[in-house]
C-alpha cells in the first residue's frame, strides 16, 4: 500500500480570503515503511505572511521571496502523490488549501488524484477527551525528540508519521533506507522470514548461582504472601517441576 504523508504550512487560516500555501512536505511510505522518497518545496505566496502564523512555522516574508510559486511545483507535486492515500492531520485544512491552490490553475481536485485519510477523527477515537492535536499526540507517543521552536512541513511528515504508524499497530518503521523485507520465496512483501545461519555458535547458557536462587525464592515467598495464593513465579515452577517428575 502506498500512502503520502503530507503536511502544508500557510500565510494564515482561511483559503477562502485568499490565503496561500507557503511549504509542502510529503513523505512515500509503502507498506508502513518510510522510502527514501519525498517531496518538499518553500513557495512563494504573492501575499503577506500573516504575523500569527508566522509565529508558528517562523517562514518570513523575506526567504520566501526567491521562491518558486505553487503553480511551478504543481505537476510534479500531482505526479508524486497520483494514486496514493493522503494521510493528513486535520485532513480539511490542508485539503481546502490544496484544492484551492488547484483551483487557481484549473487543475482537478485533490480527491481526484489520491484517497484522503484524516488522522484528526481516528485519533479523537482513540483517545477521546484528550488533546489530539499533533503537538499532543507526539507528547503521547513519544515522537516529540525533535526541535521544534517553529513547525514546518516536512518535520510535521515525519512527526505524523511516527505517530499513525503508532496509532494503528505499534510498528513504526522509519528507517529512510527502506529495505525490501522478503519471504521464503524471494518475493517482497508480506510476513518477514529470518533465518539464523546453521553454523552460527551456540548461544551460552547461565545459570544462575545457589546465591541467586535463593535470593529469587524469597521474593517470590514475599510474593505469595502478599497476594495469599501462588504467584505467577510459584505456578510456573510447580509447573516445571511436575513437567520434571
Amino acid at each position: 500500500m502506498r500512502q503520502i504523508i503530507l503536511d502544508i504550512e500557510t500565510t494564515g487560516l482561511d483559503p477562502a480570503l485568499g490565503h496561500r500555501i507557503i511549504e509542502v512536505g510529503c513523505l512515500e511510505m509503502i507498506n508502513r515503511r518510510l522510502t527514501k522518497r519525498s517531496f518538499h518545496h518553500y513557495l512563494q505566496p504573492d501575499r503577506e505572511v500573516d504575523a500569527g502564523a508566522m509565529a508558528v512555522h517562523g517562514i518570513t516574508n523575506e526567504f520566501l521571496r526567491d521562491k518558486p510559486r505553487f503553480a511551478d511545483i504543481a505537476e510534479a507535486f500531482l505526479t508524486f502523490v497520483d494514486g496514493a492515500e493522503l494521510v493528513i492531520h486535520n485532513a480539511s485544512f490542508d485539503v481546502g488549501f490544496l484544492n484551492a491552490e488547484l483551483a487557481r490553475l484549473n487543475m482537478p481536485r485533490i480527491q481526484e488524484k489520491c484517497t484522503v485519510l484524516d488522522t484528526l477523527p481516528m485519533a479523537r477515537a482513540k483517545h477521546p477527551g484528550q488533546k489530539n492535536n499533533l503537538d499532543a499526540l507526539a507528547r503521547r507517543y513519544f515522537a516529540d525528540q525533535r526541535d521544534r521552536t517553529y513547525h514546518g512541513a516536512l518535520l510535521d511528515a515525519e512527526i505524523l508519521a511516527e505517530v499513525y504508524l503508532a496509532m494503528t499497530g505499534g510498528q513504526v518503521g522509519l528507517s529512510l533506507g527502506h529495505e525490501e523485507d522478503s519471504n521464503e520465496s524471494g518475493e517482497s512483501g508480506g510476513e518477514t522470514v529470518r533465518r539464523l545461519s546453521p553454523q552460527r555458535p551456540h548461544l551460552p547458557v547461565i545459570k544462575a548461582s545457589a546465591e541467586e536462587m535463593d535470593t529469587h525464592l524469597q521474593r517470590v515467598a514475599v510474593l505469595d504472601k502478599a497476594i495469599n495464593a501462588n504467584s505467577l513465579f510459584r505456578q510456573l515452577e510447580l509447573t516445571q517441576t511436575e513437567a520434571d517428575a
